[in-house]
């Protein structure tokens, strides 16, 4: 008996693996290249949703990539296993249904779509199933959010101090980890979509303020006010929708994430670990 796991490499499956090995269960992973091995777990290099599933009784597929693939893929597979099936979206599924970019409506829109679809297919099918929406996630320095933010201001030594009274939840990927590992241990959970963020809520600017504190060298604070963040709106189109949000809350309500997965994730403490890539500090 086996669990897939697909996404394995990213900032969630470097906490996952470990904690999936310990517990003695068979463990293959997929990715696009080539990964360092870890004991008990078998890396094959595939891709989704071009590869075919695993020969052998597979009783878990976990999905940490792109939901958009996935239920394809699931759609090609055979399921007569009924494995369970377990999947990471995002909260942004939620929070840019309403955004001011189209292309982020849309991109919203894709996501709920393919959560809808894999529900189908799963319920279709026999498997037990959920999907976890994780807030803003960091912790191994892969993020695309605020670990930029952070190795930027380490080389140039200034932080810029963004402000904004918008509400932040973000939420360590171990807890994710462990979030995913608590699913596949309550099969009575299933059939849910599960919101996941940090165990702390906190402003925009204070949580900048935290990750400056966080860093392992001084660093000069420059704090950008909330006009010069409404300009830079208009000429910078790649962070437009971001920036549009600072005074709006991006939050999950982690009461059903508790009730049916016992996880209570950790407040927003970070470490200058949480800034480097595999945890290093340089």
């Amino acid at each position: 008996m086996a669990v897939l796991v697909i996404g394995a490499s990213g900032q969630i499956g470097r906490f996952l693996l470990p904690r999936l090995a310990t517990r003695g269960e068979r463990v293959i992973a997929f990715s696009r290249q080539e990964q360092a091995p870890i004991e008990g777990v078998q890396w094959v290099r595939a891709q989704v949703p071009d590869s075919p599933l695993p020969e052998g009784r597979i009783t878990a597929i976990i999905s940490m990539g792109p939901l958009v693939g996935f239920d394809e893929w699931l759609s090609r597979i055979d399921l007569h296993q009924r494995p369970r099936v377990i999947a990471t979206s995002s909260m942004s599924a939620q929070s840019k249904l309403d955004s001011e970019l189209r292309s982020e409506r849309e991109l919203a829109q894709s996501m709920r779509d393919s959560e809808a679809r894999m529900a189908r297919l799963c319920d279709r099918h026999g498997c037990p199933w959920i999907v976890l929406r994780p807030t803003m996630i960091y912790g191994i320095g892969m993020d695309k959010t605020l670990s930029p933010i952070a190795r930027r201001a380490m080389q140039t030594g200034v932080f810029p101090l963004l402000q904004g009274e918008g509400l932040r939840q973000p939420v360590h990927a171990d807890d994710i980890a462990q979030a995913i590992v608590a699913a596949l241990d309550r099969r009575e959970a299933s059939g849910y979509i599960l919101p996941i963020g940090g165990g702390e809520r906190l402003s925009v600017r204070d949580m900048f303020v935290r990750v400056r504190r966080s860093l392992p060298r001084w660093t000069l604070p420059m704090p950008v006010p909330l006009r010069a963040l409404r300009m830079l709106r208009y000429f910078m189109q790649n962070v437009r929708g971001t920036l549009s949000r600072f005074q709006t809350d991006l939050v999950a309500d982690n009461t059903e994430l508790e009730r049916r997965l016992g996880v209570r994730p950790r407040p927003f403490r970070p470490d200058p670990s949480c800034w480097e890539p595999s945890g290093r500090v340089r």
